[in-house]
């Protein structure tokens, strides 16, 4: 009797096996939704949109861009986290998903139960801008302005608890001085903002202020990673400017709803990774200033949970709440 169910147990986890890579293999069957949890135009379109087009050609069903911005990124989330777990829909997070776990009471999704990781696709520098006519030219010029007038400096961000807020809050702890949050409603507004010079300075993803800075009206006094950006190696790191140890990245990551099927999973990561190796797309996210990930859905895992013990300990300490 035991055999007996053994060998009906083994045959039904070889039947679901079998299925499940019968499934992959005709898959994908239909067009692809890739989900940007942001309004058009920002980092995580610049990225995505050569990643899809590359994934058209390759899979021959469209992979298409859909928004649904709002909420610093949970109601993409939200969507994905409650979508069908058949790969059909996928949704690219930013650091922003990692922030959330901390930052906003009573998420609708728990942040790691509730998503199939495939892949993290890229991480970007940081890059702290004044407008060009600031006084200010070096880290060490703002870190001496500040401190000489505590509070009297403003920054700009893309909103409370995104990134480009909380990357400034650790800065400020680090070193010790004060400024003062102004936050705007996306990247774009805030790059507007700092060419109004309503605010002295913004930490922003590279990809947002590059055309700034290439076109003279933004001055870049340093990044925030580890390494100088291969777009900007005139710019110093932060961590160069006094401040050892500083490595910041935004981080961009495409996720499926939870229970997706492990081959699903595997070939949507393969067809990510090889899309960005095509020439002309990996020449076009690099020229962003993206550095190419590519990893496994287990490293992205991963990530995920140190991200949000790292950043959920600047939310606690800086006290920052969502909008």
């Amino acid at each position: 009797m035991k055999i007996t169910k053994l060998l009906a147990a083994l045959t039904g986890a070889a039947t679901i096996v079998f299925a499940q890579g019968a499934l992959a293999q005709n898959f994908p069957a239909k067009p692809i939704r890739l989900v940007m949890p942001y309004s058009p135009g920002g980092s995580s379109d610049i990225l995505a949109r050569p990643i899809a087009n590359e994934m058209s050609k390759s899979l021959g069903q469209q992979v298409l861009i859909e928004y649904k911005p709002g909420a610093g990124s949970t109601i993409g989330a939200d969507y994905i986290a409650k979508s069908a777990p058949d790969g059909y829909t996928l949704v690219m997070l930013l650091t922003a998903h990692a922030i959330n776990a901390t930052l906003v009471p009573k998420l609708p999704y728990d942040t790691v139960k509730d998503f199939s990781s495939i892949t993290l696709a890229a991480t970007l520098p940081l890059v702290v801008v004044v407008n060009a006519q600031s006084n200010i030219h070096t880290m060490q010029d703002l870190i001496a302005a500040a401190k000489a007038n505590p509070g009297k400096l403003n920054y700009g961000s893309a909103g409370a608890g995104n990134t480009s807020h909380l990357a400034v809050e650790y800065f400020k702890s680090v070193v010790g001085i004060d400024l003062t949050h102004v936050p705007y409603k996306g990247s774009g507004p805030a790059v507007a903002g700092l060419l109004g010079r309503e605010v002295d300075l913004m930490f922003d993803s590279l990809s947002s202020s590059l055309a700034q800075i290439q076109g003279g009206k933004f001055r870049a006094i340093g990044v925030s990673t580890a390494k100088r950006s291969h777009v900007l190696p005139q710019v110093p790191t932060i961590a160069e400017s006094g401040v050892p140890g500083f490595d910041i990245s935004a981080w961009y990551g495409v996720f499926a709803a939870a229970g997706t099927p492990a081959p699903i999973v595997q070939k949507l990561n393969a067809e990510i990774i090889k899309a960005m190796a095509v020439p002309d797309a990996k020449q076009r996210i690099e020229g962003y200033g993206y550095q190419i990930v590519g990893s496994t859905p287990a490293q992205l895992d991963a990530h995920v949970k140190s991200e949000m013990a790292r950043w959920g300990k600047v939310v606690k300490d800086s006290g920052a709440q969502a909008n």
